[in-house]
């Protein structure tokens, strides 16, 4: 209890230090982000650029060739994991590897709880109280890694489902809400055959496709996951190297969230 105490305050200093220091910052954010719900969904819509996200609870069996894609490319990333992908001890050493070769590691909750309704998005399946005590836990498990909670300002919320008051409570706390800029089936990579949303691989790359050509991606968050279950053969993040190389002959480049939102 002590230790969630001190870094809740910890994260009261960051608030206090970001609002005394960052007024600039905060005033060309209004001008180029679009936001939903209070969250972020979109960088700045006049600039290529796309900030490639990447979320993980249960499963990781595409670090790898994420990894070495990004290598490839020479491209860093944003990858946002709940504190039961933290403490995963056969995850411990990917975490490490994406620390060291400087890709952004952030927060995706700790219990990768849903917290509000699907149909009835105003309503709260928990409490504030247990909303601050589950993000504390998921910063506490990135703190073993090195990782600051002053370093990680931006949060990813669980099954990217939100509210505004799960934003009011984020800002409250210091952190800042994102979400993936919609318009693709990217996030629909976690899918399996037996679901009726499925989408195979080819449909989401070409959703992807569709969606520059007809209106462009200047400033999109684009997310898809580390991993995904067995049930999934097909797995989208071997498309990554494709996806990759088209967008950059489209003249696009990639930037980490604290480099691709331009906030310190």
């Amino acid at each position: 209890m002590n230790r969630q105490l001190s870094f809740f305050w910890v994260c009261i200093g960051v608030l206090l230090v970001s609002g005394c220091t960052g007024t600039q910052n905060s005033h060309q954010q209004v001008a180029t982000v679009t936001k939903s719900h209070g969250a972020i969904i979109r960088g700045d819509s006049t600039t290529k650029e796309i900030a490639l996200i990447f979320t993980g609870d249960e499963f990781a069996d595409g670090g790898t060739v994420i990894l070495e894609t990004l290598r490839k490319h020479k491209i860093q990333a944003s990858f946002f994991f709940t504190g039961n992908f933290y403490r995963n001890e056969n995850f411990k050493a990917l975490i490490q590897q994406l620390k060291q070769e400087g890709h952004y590691l952030g927060a995706h909750s700790d219990r990768h709880l849903l917290y509000c309704d699907w149909e009835r998005r105003d309503s709260l399946l928990v409490s504030k109280e247990e909303f601050q005590k589950d993000l504390l836990d998921n910063y506490a498990e990135m703190e073993k890694f090195g990782i600051e909670a002053a370093d990680a300002l931006y949060f990813l919320p669980p099954y990217e489902w939100y509210n505004d008051s799960i934003s009011q409570w984020t800002e409250q706390m210091g952190f800042r809400l994102i979400n993936y800029t919609p318009g693709t089936l990217s996030h629909a990579d976690y899918t399996s055959p037996e679901m009726t949303n499925y989408r195979s691989s080819e449909a989401i790359l070409s959703s992807i496709y569709d969606c520059e050509k007809q209106n462009g991606m200047e400033g999109f968050l684009l997310l898809s996951h580390i991993g995904v279950t067995d049930r999934r053969q097909d797995k989208f993040y071997h498309k990554l190297d494709d996806l990759i190389l088209r967008l950059e002959s489209r003249g696009y480049t990639f930037k980490k969230m604290d480099k691709f939102l331009k906030e310190g």
